[in-house]
């Protein structure tokens, strides 16, 4: 008797476990597979030349020369977005906001601005996912406006892959609107993506993510060492905009590896061995290099979602460097010390992730957990526009990845029976008919994708 006592309790426990151990495989599709076959070397590479041949792109350089500065650059990268869109029977917007600027490193009141594709989505337009680059360019002096500063990798190379994903991406349509933004301004203090941010509120766009990129061509650091298989992904821990109530909250629930901007990154790590041979996305739990900075940092200040993508192997002798030569060192951001195959990967993880993105549902809402005191842990949450299937996810406290996961179907809530809330962290996402899933959103607010304004 006690032996078929104990064959019948293994056996429930079993059936019980089961659905968490079979993980479902990840969904390959054919759309992501195609879009990065179709990334260009070539192309990168005439890009950066074209962009190289401005001379300078510095802020405060000249507007008006039609082959020299800022402004013949932006019309050029206008000019650009204006043929793309052309070519998709006018499925690109192309914008150019701009504001007036004085400080730090704006002495005089200076119009700074952005060139702007937006691609509108076609059932959930408001839904808004970014990628971004910035145009200008510095030598050592952030305040030299007047000598040649190529700005091949700083920051070409994310300009580059900025026109890429937009030539690449308007051939097809997407649930949600993508945004191309190549903005000026960042070397002086980022203004590009502060007016970027202020025309998307000004608009009641619900932006999902930003990747920013910024750096990202260069293969051999400064030690001589080569990497070219491998991106870094930077993301906050908790929301820059987070308020101290929330704080109080998320310090007793835990969450501080969870906001959404981490949950990004992760997205991007995962889609990168499946789409991408022989490269991989590490995750930096830094929004940037230490006690650096970039356009990312403005859209999280705002409270959206923002990720940096950077080079693995960074060469400080080739960044925010006068064109010289000592010591029989190089200095100075030119064209040759760009790997276009390697920046070819990148823009193929940033093309890939754009589409994914905007092919899933959002991300669930007002996610809400309980299981405090039980064997059990309860998540529930406001189903999404898009969305066939919700899928439960967990993991280890200390593990940086999604682990376990299973699927709620349609429904909005799910409990799993003895999967205790203390050992692990939580998190839902939305999965769409054809297979397409969101980042995963981690219960509360500290996690929320979505803020309420």
């Amino acid at each position: 008797m006690r032996k078929r006592t104990y064959l019948a309790t293994v056996a429930t426990l079993w059936a019980s476990a089961a659905p968490a151990m079979a993980q479902p495989g990840p969904v390959t599709q054919p759309l992501l597979s195609a879009l990065a076959g179709d990334v260009s070397a070539e192309r990168l590479h005439r890009t950066i030349s074209a962009l190289v041949g401005f001379g300078t792109r510095h802020t405060l350089s000249d507007t008006m020369s039609p082959t020299r500065g800022l402004g013949a650059a932006e019309r050029w990268v206008q000019a650009r977005f204006d043929g793309f869109g052309q070519a998709c029977g006018g499925c690109l917007e192309v914008i150019t906001p701009s504001e007036t600027f004085t400080g730090k490193r704006i002495p005089t009141p200076t119009v700074v601005g952005a060139v702007v594709a937006v691609q509108r989505g076609v059932s959930d337009p408001d839904r808004v996912v970014f990628i971004t680059g910035h145009l200008d360019s510095r030598v050592t002096d952030v305040m030299n406006s007047t000598s040649n500063a190529p700005g091949a990798n700083d920051d070409g190379s994310g300009v580059a892959a900025v026109i890429e994903a937009a030539r690449l991406l308007s051939r097809h349509r997407f649930a949600a609107t993508l945004v191309f933004g190549v903005l000026a301004g960042e070397e002086q203090g980022s203004y590009g993506a502060k007016v970027l941010v202020d025309y998307a509120q000004a608009h009641g766009w619900r932006i999902e993510a930003d990747l920013n990129n910024d750096i990202i061509g260069n293969t051999q650091g400064q030690n001589g060492a080569v990497i070219a298989d491998r991106v870094r992904v930077f993301s906050e821990a908790t929301k820059a905009s987070e308020t101290p109530e929330q704080a109080v909250a998320r310090h007793h629930t835990g969450g501080e590896l969870d906001a959404p901007s981490r949950n990004v990154a992760r997205f991007i790590a995962e889609l990168a061995p499946r789409y991408l041979s022989g490269f991989t996305a590490t995750m930096v739990y830094r929004t940037d290099r230490y006690g650096r900075g970039g356009d990312q940092d403005r859209f999280l200040d705002a409270g959206y979602p923002a990720v940096r993508l950077t080079e693995a192997a960074e060469n400080y002798t080739r960044q925010h460097q006068d064109l010289r030569t000592e010591n029989g060192v190089r200095y100075g951001d030119v064209i040759e010390s760009v790997d276009f195959p390697y920046l070819a990967q990148v823009t193929r993880l940033n093309v890939v992730a754009l589409a994914a993105l905007a092919s899933a549902p959002a991300p669930p809402q007002d996610v809400r957990i309980e299981g405090a005191v039980t064997p059990d842990t309860k998540l529930s949450w406001s189903p999404v526009t898009g969305a066939a299937e919700y899928r439960v996810w967990w993991r280890d406290t200390t593990s940086p990845v999604w682990k376990d996961s299973r699927s709620a179907g349609g429904d909005a809530s799910l409990t799993l029976k003895g999967v205790n809330i203390d050992d692990n962290i939580f998190g839902v996402s939305a999965v769409s008919a054809d297979g397409f899933a969101s980042p995963v959103e981690f219960p509360g607010p500290s996690g929320a994708f979505f803020s309420a304004r």
